[in-house]
């Protein structure tokens, strides 16, 4: 994609994928990156950045003997997903309207 991923949309995508079901950082960075070209070490500061901002929570679970941690969302973290939600439909849609005025000048 040509187009650059932002910090909040980053965290976005994170809370997004965390609010549907909770998953282990593996998983997780596995999530975001078939649908963006995004390295596995940018993504796990993001986990820990949204867990110091009280918008992720963290528990282990055993599996095959070893330790997986898992994130779930909080409260706090919905809201903040929720607001993300909202901004990029506003920007979203306003994006649409340029291109669409664009491609009408492109006609004319």
């Amino acid at each position: 994609m040509i187009y650059q991923l932002t910090a909040p949309l980053l965290d976005a995508c994170v809370l997004g994928i965390v609010s549907k079901e909770d998953a282990y950082g593996y998983t997780l960075t596995q999530q975001v990156r078939e649908l963006i070209d995004v390295s596995e070490s940018t993504l796990y500061p993001v986990l820990r950045r949204l867990k110091k901002d009280n918008l992720l929570d963290t528990y282990d679970n055993s599996y095959q003997g070893r330790n997986r941690r898992y994130y779930t969302i909080t409260p706090q973290g919905r809201k903040k997903l929720d607001f993300y939600c909202d901004e990029w439909k506003i920007y979203k849609d306003k994006i649409d309207v340029l291109m669409d005025l664009k491609e009408d000048l492109k006609d004319e």
